[in-house]
């Protein structure tokens, strides 16, 4: 049997405004774009998807399983402008087949700058998860599946069971990220490690009519899972929620792939569906993976190249974490969250130099011409931050 494992990343970060020399206020982000954004995105995804991801939970009367991590960033903006979204995450909850995974609260790379800010961020989002949806977070998830062995010694430290990251052939080898794995001197943790090919043939191909296997039918599909039958345990399909309805279109056929899947995958009695623990309750340990540098998800590398491949970015990403001890002590509850809002992933990606194979990738919802004007709004608003870190509460 081949166990279908769904996880879905849910992120919107705060997108900032034009913010130059003169400027003197703290109002660093752009509410009326990132409103626009986010109910775009809601209508095109997030609630049609939810939708349906509850009809099919309904229909298979509970075989149907999924897992989510939905960041602390995009949380707030659902609180504050959408909550209908969240309304619709809480009735998915309800239903007892979907777990909730943990992440860094701001979406942040703050493991390679401060831990004490990394273990902050993370159990800041456990306790979300908590208050929302009546979960707490037994499985992790590093931004952007960047990972290496002390991420994963540090998350178990942490008291979590699992962790996801990338499943990338430089460091699997001869080994098939089908089975489930143990980090090096990791005692109970255990590692899910993303099938990219066919997590990519429904987040990024789907709807490419040049691409040899399109149209993609469920049951070309199904075929391939279950070709793993005998040669693993688990499917890892790990995705961009943002895939239905906006990555892929709905005119691309994504829902009525989607609605029909599960199903499908079902049919034969060969495969199952299963939230990331039940996985692991599942199924043993394939043996040990090591691996001591850094990976990710993105591009061709599956490096941190997306995020620290340029001058620009390394600069941007030390500053802002030099102002660690300075903004903690100015303890002002607002510079504090607008620091943190500061450290997402995302503002460091819009600086990306690599737009040659990969560009469009780095192009999604990018409000900047250039990564040079990414770089320099982001360092005018740092400088603000400074001159905040200087000032008695209260004072602008």
């Amino acid at each position: 049997m081949a166990s279908v494992v769904f996880y879905f990343q849910v992120h919107q970060p705060y997108r900032l405004r034009r913010y130059s020399i003169f400027d003197s206020g703290s109002s660093y982000f752009d509410d009326k774009s990132n409103e626009q954004i986010l109910r775009k995105v809601a209508d095109k995804c997030y609630l049609p998807t939810n939708r349906l991801m509850l009809d099919l939970i309904r229909q298979h009367e509970g075989r149907f399983r999924i897992s989510y991590s939905v960041t602390g960033t995009v949380i707030e903006q659902f609180e504050r402008w959408y909550p209908e979204v969240l309304d619709s995450f809480r009735e998915l909850a309800e239903t007892g087949c979907v777990e909730f995974i943990a992440e860094t609260f701001y979406h942040s790379l703050s493991f390679l700058y401060s831990r004490e800010e990394f273990i902050e961020q993370t159990n800041s989002h456990c306790a979300m998860m908590e208050r929302l949806f009546g979960q707490r977070p037994k499985v992790f998830r590093n931004t952007e599946l960047t990972y290496n062995n002390d991420v994963a010694h540090t998350v178990e430290q942490m008291g979590f069971d699992a962790i996801l990251t990338e499943g990338a052939d430089f460091v699997l080898g001869y080994r098939s990220p089908n089975f489930i794995y143990t980090p090096p001197n990791c005692e109970s943790l255990r590692m899910l490690l993303k099938n990219y090919r066919l997590s990519d043939d429904i987040a990024f191909r789907f709807g490419n009519q040049g691409w040899p296997e399109w149209p993609l039918s469920t049951e070309k599909f199904t075929n391939w899972v279950d070709q793993i039958n005998g040669c693993g345990y688990v499917c890892n399909l790990f995705m961009d929620y943002e895939t239905f309805g906006e990555h892929q279109w709905a005119d691309t056929g994504i829902f009525d792939f989607m609605r029909a899947l599960p199903g499908t995958i079902m049919q034969s009695g060969k495969n199952d569906f299963l939230t990331v623990s039940e996985a692991i309750a599942r199924y043993d340990s394939a043996g040990e993976v090591d691996i001591p540098h850094m990976i990710s998800w993105a591009d061709t590398e599956r490096d941190l190249s997306a995020w620290l491949g340029n001058s620009m970015q390394s600069n941007a990403l030390h500053d802002v974490y030099a102002l660690n001890e300075a903004v903690k002590q100015s303890d002002d509850g607002t510079l504090i969250h607008d620091w943190r809002k500061l450290q997402t992933s995302d503002h460091f990606y819009y600086m990306c130099t690599k737009y040659f194979s990969d560009g469009d990738v780095h192009k999604y919802f990018n409000p900047y011409e250039s990564p040079y004007d990414a770089y320099i709004n982001y360092m005018n608003i740092l400088d603000n931050v400074r001159l905040r870190c200087q000032k008695p509460v209260g004072t602008i």
